[in-house]
C-alpha cells in the first residue's frame, strides 16, 4: 500500500503545480490556487501513512536522533510518509510564493524556474523566491490589508 500512496502523492499535487507554472494568468488558476485546501489530498495521504504508526513515530520526533530518524525513514511506509510530508509543504510554499508573486506582479517567466526548483528541492526554491521577491513591491491594487495573512 505504501508504494501506491507514494506514487499517488505527487500525482494529486502535480495538477496544481501545472496550473501555477503553465497557466499562471488563467483566471481559473487563481481561483483554484487561492484555496489552501489544495494541499488536502496530500495531507490525507500523509495521515493514512502516519496515524497508524503514531505510537512509533511520536517518541522519535519528540526526541530526535540521527539513528532514530534514519530507522523511522528506512522502511517503505516511512519513506512514503516523508515524501508526502515534503510534497505537502513544498506545495504550500509554492502556493504562497505564487500568490505573493501575483500581488507583486512578478513575471511568470521569472516564477516558472522558481516553482520548478521548489518542486524539486523545496527549501532552495523558497530561498530563490525570497531572493527574487524584494525586487518587486506589491501592487497597490492587490495589496492585502492584513500582511500576516497566509492566503
Amino acid at each position: 500500500m505504501s508504494g501506491t500512496l507514494f506514487t499517488l502523492t505527487f500525482a494529486v499535487a502535480a495538477p496544481f503545480w501545472a496550473l501555477m507554472i503553465l497557466l499562471p494568468n488563467w483566471a481559473v488558476t487563481a481561483r483554484i490556487i487561492r484555496s489552501p485546501l489544495i494541499v488536502a489530498p496530500v495531507v490525507a495521504i500523509y495521515a493514512i501513512l502516519v496515524l497508524p504508526a503514531l505510537g512509533e513515530l511520536l517518541p522519535v520526533v519528540a526526541s530526535p536522533t540521527l539513528d532514530g530518524v534514519r530507522e523511522l525513514l528506512s522502511g517503505a511506509d516511512g519513506a512514503a510518509a516523508a515524501w508526502a510530508h515534503m510534497i505537502a509543504f513544498d506545495l504550500f510554499v509554492g502556493r504562497w510564493a505564487w500568490l505573493d508573486s501575483r500581488e507583486r506582479e512578478i513575471p511568470a517567466l521569472v516564477m516558472a524556474p522558481v516553482l520548478v526548483l521548489t518542486i524539486l528541492l523545496g527549501p532552495l526554491g523558497l530561498a530563490a523566491y525570497l531572493a527574487v521577491r524584494p525586487r518587486w513591491a506589491p501592487s497597490p491594487a492587490t495589496r492585502d490589508p492584513d500582511p500576516h495573512r497566509l492566503g
